[in-house]
């Protein structure tokens, strides 16, 4: 039988709080493997490969660390590590907004939110090489981020900073399928640290630096990672 790949979108599905989607305070890193399992149950798939950017990777590894050999291979780009990872300086090299932002959450839920509705103005200083991505086939980024990805409010977006900085309620340790990291050493929204520190504790783990990139011109090696991920599925036949 030949092998068969489906692709399935980014927007296939909204976390809980984003677009349509009810949200589920207290949810964690983990808790995304849920509803992928019902999708692909639904759709009829027995395993899949997982991609992530940013925050997205992270519920990725969580997803793989869940669902165990059902998910093939994962990719990364800029991902979030554990908060409590041993040994890593979390905030380092972060800029000030985030930290802003993330020690919010960690203050727990209601001071998240309360700062997200305060009026406060997040500052992502991005670099050069992250503002002409926006320019260019990655145009589209910019027009799904922020309120437009939430028009019943800053749900998704506290439920989430405060995921990153809760427990994740399961171990990237124990993902035993193929992982390739990839971070930009001039990113500061995610300090490259992070998948340096996951790297370095997750077993088959691989770790692609990019010096230069920021984090969004990572994204120019998305599409190449893509094609790694199918390359690494398992082909039947």
């Amino acid at each position: 039988m030949a092998h068969r790949t489906t692709w399935l979108r980014s927007d296939f599905f909204d976390r809980p709080g984003y677009g349509g989607s009810t949200a589920a305070p207290g949810r964690t890193i983990a808790s995304t493997a849920a509803d992928l399992t019902t999708i692909l149950d639904t759709l009829g798939i027995a395993s899949c490969a997982l991609m992530g950017y940013s925050g997205g990777g992270s519920f990725a590894l969580g997803a793989a660390a869940v669902l165990g050999a059902r998910v093939t291979a994962v990719a990364t780009l800029a991902a979030v590590a554990p908060y409590d990872a041993p040994g890593l300086d979390w905030y380092a090299g972060m800029i000030s907004s985030g930290v802003a932002s993330l020690e919010a959450a960690a203050a727990g839920r209601e001071e998240k939110l309360r700062y997200e509705t305060s009026g406060v103005e997040y500052d992502p200083e991005f670099t050069e090489s992250d503002v002409a991505m926006f320019g260019g086939p990655w145009g589209w980024l910019g027009s799904i981020a922020g309120e437009p990805a939430m028009p019943s409010g800053p749900n998704g977006l506290v439920d989430d900073d405060c995921g990153y900085v809760l427990p994740w309620g399961c171990d990237p340790a124990t993902i035993t399928t193929p992982v390739r990291l990839l971070h930009g050493t001039a990113d500061r929204i995610i300090p490259s640290s992070h998948s340096q520190w996951l790297a370095a504790n997750l077993p088959t783990a691989t770790l692609d630096l990019h010096p230069g990139l920021s984090h969004v011109s990572i994204l120019t090696h998305a599409e190449p990672t893509l094609t790694w991920l199918h390359e690494t599925a398992p082909k039947n036949g």
